[in-house]
């Protein structure tokens, strides 16, 4: 019967996304008669390749175009020698060709080296391992951390599009995928109404830190590197870009806080299973006590995700030799360091926050769950014994 339901759940929720990811998207930059198609270079007609090993300009070669308008034809196109854009061509390299079609004119020029296979092999052995490690709680993983991606790029993103909040879009994604995520983990029980519970409270707690830690900085979310391509998006569409960072802090917060609130309401909950007579108090002490041990973890391990991300920014400091004045006053050194601190005030606040509700939660659904086992059992005895009695009043 619940199964049953939660297809039902599964299929509805589908649905829901499909329509509401039918919109009209305001055409900012015209695309028109431009593709991105998949090719497969056959030959290099001028290559740029120099006698000191470098590469200058442009490689002419030949493309076979393997979708598209173009499909099935041989084309010349120029592959440029950039880092961002263009690759080296090798005869049998498969690449992504920009194709630019207008009227009987035929432009195409290589973007990049097809990388799709790449991506989806990664992630294939990603959620292998995840499943074959993690055995049937692995798997269930693996189910969640897809239903968050698809939460955040089918329901978030069109939602903050749409000109709902991105603070309030992101505090509701972190409520969806926080419940489904744990359920899978945990199903309904105690410890999973606690690491929801904990999640969402420590993540909104991230949220508002950083929201303080702006406003006493001077530091929003129109400070960001990208700006002057947010306005512009911003007249054309109800996004509120002012948003955009602090609930871009909230979801990088969200995985963090969710393993320390599972975390901790599974030891309590593990503790007071083997040791029933445990009081409140002292399982509010374990919880803070393994808490404890991870929140220096856990909160290296946010300072160090944003400190990664920002590695080059640091090198150029380092390179330039700028002064600390210089560095902690810059609006993008700000921006890190509010990500970092609010990330991990959030994981702070979550171990007490789970401790206490943990601690309380817990032994009253052990109790009742309890007293509610022994009722059907004695039920059942009693079911057994009118039987019995039954069957010796007919014989006699």
């Amino acid at each position: 019967m619940a199964k049953g339901i939660l297809c039902l759940l599964a299929i509805g929720f589908a649905i829901f996304l499909w329509q509401f990811n039918q919109v009209d998207k305001a055409q900012i930059v015209s695309t028109e008669g431009r593709s991105f198609e998949k090719a497969t270079v056959t030959s290099i007609l001028q290559d740029n390749l120099q006698e000191d090993g470098n590469r200058y300009g442009d490689q002419k070669v030949e493309l076979y175009i393997k979708t598209g308008e173009l499909a099935g034809q041989t084309v010349e196109a120029n592959s440029p020698n950039g880092n961002l854009f263009g690759a080296v061509c090798y005869p049998g390299r498969d690449v992504i060709a920009i194709v630019s079609v207008s009227g009987d004119t035929n432009t195409v020029t290589v973007y990049s080296p097809d990388r799709i296979l790449a991506v989806a092999g990664f992630v294939a052995v990603f959620l292998l391992l995840l499943c074959i490690i993690g055995g049937k709680n692995g798997a269930k993983s693996a189910l969640g951390l897809i239903f968050t991606f698809i939460c955040i790029f089918f329901l978030m993103i069109p939602m903050i599009y749409q000109g709902v909040s991105p603070f309030l879009s992101a505090v509701l994604i972190t409520v969806v995928t926080t419940l489904v995520t744990m359920y899978l983990i945990g199903g309904f029980s105690a410890k999973t109404v606690c690491s929801v519970a904990g999640t969402v409270a420590g993540v909104v707690l991230a949220g508002v830190s950083a929201w303080l830690f702006g406003a006493a900085a001077d530091i929003g979310g129109y400070n960001v590197s990208n700006i002057e391509e947010l306005l512009f998006i911003g007249q054309h569409t109800k996004v509120n870009i002012g948003e955009l960072l602090f609930a871009g802090i909230l979801i990088s917060a969200l995985g963090a806080v969710m393993d320390v609130a599972m975390s901790i309401s599974s030891t309590i909950n593990e503790i007071y299973t083997q040791n029933p007579t445990m009081t409140r108090m002292q399982l509010f002490r374990s919880g803070i006590s393994v808490g404890r041990d991870m929140m220096g973890t856990m909160s290296n391990t946010l300072v160090l995700a944003f400190a990664g991300g920002s590695l080059s920014l640091l090198v150029l400091n380092y390179t330039y030799d700028l002064s600390m004045n210089q560095i902690l006053n810059s609006s993008s050194i700000g921006i890190e360091i509010m990500q970092g601190i609010s990330g991990s005030i959030g994981v702070v606040m979550t171990v007490p926050i789970v401790s206490v509700l943990a601690s309380a939660l817990i032994p009253k659904w052990k109790t009742k769950a309890t007293a509610q086992k022994l009722l059907e059992e004695t039920t059942e005895e009693e079911e057994q014994l009118e039987e019995l009695d039954s069957s010796v009043t007919g014989e006699e």
